[in-house]
């Protein structure tokens, strides 16, 4: 059975490109030996993820990234089952928040992604997907 899972978590240190291309190089290797896909929109302190792939192995990383010390306030904000992936394409794409309103760095001043309902996030990923300056779907 597939499913989708969405979190939100805040940076411990830093959020620095190095932070961040340190937890997509692991991401990108394990993702892609276990069927794992997803999209990692990180920035402002703030990482909010998908992951999609079969329950247990999802369930499995989510329990890895729920330890990781990189991260806290961890939250899982969604889960549901799902017949196909969104985001099938990627072993872990990344956006950058900043990139989305360059001049401003705010991404989501009326959206509180902790209080919002697993669509309303779900929209939201998907909005920073179509407007991001960057998506990197490479390992490195």
């Amino acid at each position: 059975m597939l499913i989708r899972l969405i979190y939100l978590s805040r940076a411990v240190d830093p959020q620095t490109d190095t932070l961040t291309d340190s937890i997509l190089a692991q991401a990108h290797a394990w993702n892609a030996e276990n069927g794992i896909t997803g999209v990692l929109c990180e920035g402002q302190g703030v990482f909010l993820q998908a992951l999609e792939g079969e329950r247990g192995t999802v369930t499995q990383l989510y329990a890895r990234i729920f330890a990781d010390p990189r991260h806290t306030g961890l939250e899982l904000l969604h889960c549901e089952s799902i017949t196909e992936r969104r985001y099938g394409g990627w072993s872990m794409a990344r956006v950058g928040l900043s990139d989305v309103d360059p001049q401003t760095r705010i991404v989501w001043p009326e959206f509180d992604p902790y209080s919002a309902n697993g669509a309303m996030v779900m929209a939201r990923i998907d909005a920073l997907v179509d407007r991001g300056q960057r998506v990197d779907t490479s390992a490195g």
